[in-house]
């Protein structure tokens, strides 16, 4: 992989995870709901999983380099 194509994914993978990850566990210590209308612990649960495949990517595609 080019590196500069690998840099700009796993930018865009990190910073989607690491803002994914703020915005849930903001929700979470307020109390908040994470997504309207959908179970609390189901949405926490796809929000976290959604988190650490985004890292993992963003990981991988920084170890491509």
């Amino acid at each position: 992989m080019e590196s500069g194509p690998a840099i700009f994914a796993g930018t865009v993978f990190a910073l989607f995870g690491g803002g994914l990850l703020v915005w849930t566990v903001t929700r979470v210590r307020h109390r908040r709901p994470v997504a309207h209308g959908v179970n609390p612990v189901a949405s926490v649960t796809v929000a976290s999983l959604a988190v650490a495949v985004s890292l993992a990517l963003g990981a991988w595609c920084f170890a491509r380099l």
